[in-house]
């Protein structure tokens, strides 16, 4: 059981990002000095949206000069914090050096911190941000989970640097994790595993992989139809709301998949073709696996063949009962994260002049 001082302020690694900024605004809202890690304290550009946050609430944001790969220069914000959230991750599938732009930041990123944390007395809890990715690579990994189901228990053991190189990037910074956690006995670790991340960000203008996923449905890149690619959906407000329970919750303890909808890639559109008609070339066809087979690796050089076999028409399932049970997790309808999103992209002129509605 670990108990956290709500007047101690709480470190928030990656502070700028998508996933972090709801979490920010939760602790804010809650009355907690945030330290905010950013790259640069001086951008005011990138930081106008937690300033706004911070002035609308009853908390208060520090920003402190940090670097991923840089070691000790976490020290200064993390200096007094009790509870530690590290949502810094690199997040790209589009690489040309697996190793040196995922695998090594990621773990690299996660050994600074966690040691950062061995070296400031004061912590007593780190969240780390992980992902279903350090649970499954691909979905026929349903093979090897219980009753066909991924759980916490799962560890993704098919990915490696040339097959789903994020995916293994992802695991490896977890093992990496646990390991330091495991030596030591005055922090404890607990870890959220998200699925595909939707949602408005509290950065209307954010330049995450889920933004150019989602704006492709809308500006006619997959007008000429989706594969039957199963995925796990959670809300990025939920997940900062779940990030925050696993920080303050005395009993949190161990991995939580933090995934809210098992559905398919194909099944995305329907929402927004329900809300926005035919104002923008939404995806309406469901590719057959053998035309995905076919044609994929020519349209997009990152999905392989092995890719395409083991995981297009293959559903994806998970089990999210800890979250709930554990954490008193709750999640909203895949609809209002799917419309409520690409509204965001809307009215930040993501698009070109819609056709008449």
């Amino acid at each position: 059981m670990t108990t956290i001082d709500p007047k101690a302020p709480v470190l928030v690694t990656g502070a700028t990002g998508y996933v972090a900024g709801w979490l920010v605004k939760k602790l804010l809202d809650e009355g907690h000095l945030v330290h905010a890690a950013v790259r640069d304290p001086d951008n005011k550009d990138k930081l106008q949206y937690l300033d706004a946050l911070a002035e609308a609430s009853p908390g208060d944001i520090r920003y402190f000069r940090t670097d991923l790969l840089e070691p000790g220069s976490y020290a200064e914000a993390m200096a007094g914090c009790e509870l530690v959230f590290h949502t810094a991750s690199p997040f790209s599938m589009n690489v040309k050096d697996p190793v040196k732009e995922l695998i090594e930041p990621a773990k690299m990123g996660t050994r600074n911190v966690l040691e950062e944390a061995n070296r400031t007395p004061s912590v007593k809890r780190v969240v780390v941000t992980s992902s279903c990715a350090a649970i499954y690579g691909d979905n026929a990994d349903r093979e090897r989970a219980p009753d066909g189901v991924f759980t916490e228990e799962v560890w993704n053991e098919s990915s490696s640097v040339e097959h789903q190189p994020y995916s293994h990037s992802k695991t490896l910074a977890e093992r990496e994790a646990w390991t330091i956690a495991g030596e030591q006995e005055r922090w404890d670790l607990v870890t959220i595993n998200p699925s595909l991340v939707l949602g408005p960000g509290i950065n209307p203008h954010g330049t995450s992989e889920s933004f150019t996923m989602l704006k492709q449905f809308g500006d006619g890149t997959l007008k000429s139809g989706m594969p039957r690619w199963g995925v796990g959906v959670v809300d990025v407000r939920d997940l900062g709301e779940a990030h925050y329970l696993a920080g303050f919750t005395p009993s949190a303890k161990g991995r939580y998949i933090t995934s809210a909808h098992n559905t398919d890639l194909s099944d995305l559109a329907a929402p927004l073709r329900e809300a926005f008609g035919d104002s923008y070339p939404f995806p309406k066809r469901k590719m057959p696996k053998w035309l995905v087979w076919l044609v994929g690796p020519l349209a997009n050089k990152l999905m392989t063949r092995k890719m395409i076999s083991r995981n297009v028409g293959i559903p994806w399932q998970a089990d999210n009962s800890k979250g709930k049970r554990e954490l008193g997790l709750s999640y909203r309808p895949l609809e209002e994260s799917v419309v409520d999103f690409f509204q965001q992209m809307i009215d930040v002129g993501a698009f070109s002049p819609a056709k008449g509605r």
